[in-house]
């Protein structure tokens, strides 16, 4: 059965992982084991299920309790589900709820980049993006276009910041993902056999469509930061410097949508 708890008191201490707690505080870097994410709206919060994430609570509004949410509400046995009126949620979370549904779970155990590279044969690599909305649409273009598993340096944003997953439509569960164990990590891919190709505007780069790039076995697709792009020290330890054609005096594009493109062209998409 259920536990559906009706929400009176919004300072109660049970709401503060929706309402008040940061994502650092919900990252607990002192203790990961007790770190949690929130996952939004019925689609995510399935994805992330399916991917056995394990649920603490549900926050959910009333009327979607025998609707869009039962299904959900039963796969997650007998957690707290807190429930009110649309108004009164709004008034907690601070926003509107994406499909009037939100659900705290543990994060899961955090998996290795020997682990993400393993079978792969495209790997995307994200080196210092700091912008959690980026960070979504990387995932959802390498989710849809054949990607094999993202790496992240340490000081990019987490996937499971709230904003990232929303934005990637939780696709942050579908594909395997590690952040580098050091800032500097591309030696680990050449040890597992990978080529790697950094995205960059340089005089001497190939274009994207260049035919060595495709016959690659393994390639690391390599994507820089938003204001100032990979580091010049990153670009000199590649196999290849690649950009993207432009037109119309356009010298760039965003990392997530120059992600979309690079993974399009050189991407495992069926």
């Amino acid at each position: 059965m259920p536990n559906i708890i009706e929400i009176t008191d919004f300072g109660a201490s049970q709401l503060d992982v929706y309402a008040r707690l940061s994502e650092g505080q919900l990252l607990n870097r002192h203790e990961p084991e007790k770190g949690m994410f929130i996952a939004e709206s019925p689609m995510v919060i399935e994805r992330a299920l399916d991917a056995g994430c394990v649920p603490v609570s549900v926050l959910i509004e009333k009327k979607h309790i025998e609707g869009q949410g039962k299904e959900i509400i039963r796969r997650c046995g007998d957690i707290p589900v807190y429930t009110a009126a649309f108004d009164v949620l709004t008034q907690i979370t601070g926003f509107q709820l994406t499909r009037g549904m939100l659900c705290a779970m543990r994060r899961p155990k955090p998996k290795s980049v020997f682990e993400v590279c393993a079978g792969a044969r495209r790997i995307a690599v994200l080196e210092n993006v700091m912008n959690p909305t980026n960070v979504g649409a990387v995932f959802r273009s390498a989710a849809a276009l054949g990607m094999d598993g993202v790496l992240l340096t340490p000081a990019g944003s987490n996937p499971l910041y709230r904003r990232s997953i929303r934005v990637s439509m939780g696709t942050v569960f579908q594909v395997p993902w590690a952040f580098f164990e050091e800032e500097n990590g591309i030696g680990q891919l050449y040890k597992m056999g990978f080529k790697t190709a950094a995205m960059a505007l340089r005089e001497d780069a190939v274009r994207i469509d260049a035919p060595q790039l495709m016959q690659e076995e393994k390639l690391a697709i390599v994507l820089g930061t938003e204001g100032e792009g990979l580091a010049s020290d990153t670009i000199a330890r590649c196999d290849y410097t690649v950009r993207i054609p432009m037109a119309r005096g356009v010298d760039s594009l965003n990392v997530a949508a120059a992600s979309a493109v690079a993974f399009w062209q050189l991407g495992g998409r069926t």
